[in-house]
């Protein structure tokens, strides 16, 4: 059992993911996030390739992907970086990046080293469904890293449905169709939206992400699915503290009051 699964089998529910991007705020500020992430009781960490243009992403963490790209983070950086990271924590973690910088690097490359350094999956936002399972499923399984896929409130039943077959690990439920970025509540659709992927009663658990940043909407995330994952809140809160430990520390005392 990897990872993923092992943490849903085992906790289910209440599930805290931070996403943050690596580089930034420092350039060797990566294993120090994780090890203090872990450190403080995450779940599960998304680690951010910065991209030239993250279409996905709001002004936050776009800002630190360019900070990031000026500190001089690259994928075969990182994966140095990451290279004793299993001495540092045992919780899931999980690349979070896009397909043109991958194919750049190579597909199989990235999986190899994604494997050899102890990742688990990878989330690809911009990977079309039917290519990833034409041309690079059988690669990803070779290596065990699973893809975590994405839906939004636009996205039909059936291909919610079809994403769930092949789906493994998690589904990212993106609570609403805008880029990422901070709440501080949930509005009566997306409330909606939560209750009605929750009543499909997918074979595969779910965690909510965009828009959380304090107790009420990590909360309703909770509430309706597996739990939450947190980016912007936490990449401003790197922003605003002088060290990596009192980023942490503001965000988990986010969610706790």
């Amino acid at each position: 059992m990897n990872r993923i699964n092992k943490l849903f089998a085992e906790k289910g529910n209440n599930i805290l993911s931070v996403y943050f991007t690596a580089g930034y705020p420092r350039l060797n500020d990566t294993v120090e996030v994780i090890k203090q992430l872990s450190a403080h009781g995450v779940d599960m960490i998304e680690i951010g390739v910065p991209f030239s243009d993250p279409l996905a992403d709001g002004p936050v963490i776009q800002n630190s992907s360019q900070v990031a790209l000026k500190n001089g983070m690259s994928q075969k950086l990182l994966f140095e970086q990451l290279k004793d990271i299993r001495k540092v924590t045992d919780i899931p973690l999980i690349l979070m990046g896009y397909i043109n910088p991958v194919l750049q690097f190579g597909f199989e490359k990235f999986c190899q080293k994604a494997q050899e350094v102890g990742i688990d999956g990878f989330i690809i936002p911009d990977l079309p469904m039917n290519e990833y399972l034409q041309e690079f499923k059988p690669i990803a399984d070779k290596y065990g890293m699973e893809n975590i896929l994405l839906i939004t409130p636009e996205t039909p039943e059936e291909r919610i449905r079809l994403i769930d077959t092949h789906s493994n690990g998690f589904i990212y439920m993106v609570s609403s169709a805008s880029t990422t970025g901070v709440q501080s509540s949930f509005a009566a659709s997306k409330e909606a939206y939560f209750e009605r992927i929750k009543a499909m009663k997918l074979k595969n658990p779910t965690l909510i992400g965009f828009g959380i940043s304090n107790k009420q909407t990590f909360d309703s995330a909770c509430n309706h699915s597996g739990g939450g994952i947190i980016g912007s809140a936490f990449v401003k809160a790197l922003e605003e503290n002088d060290s990596v430990v009192k980023a942490v520390e503001a965000l988990i005392s986010k969610l706790k009051n």
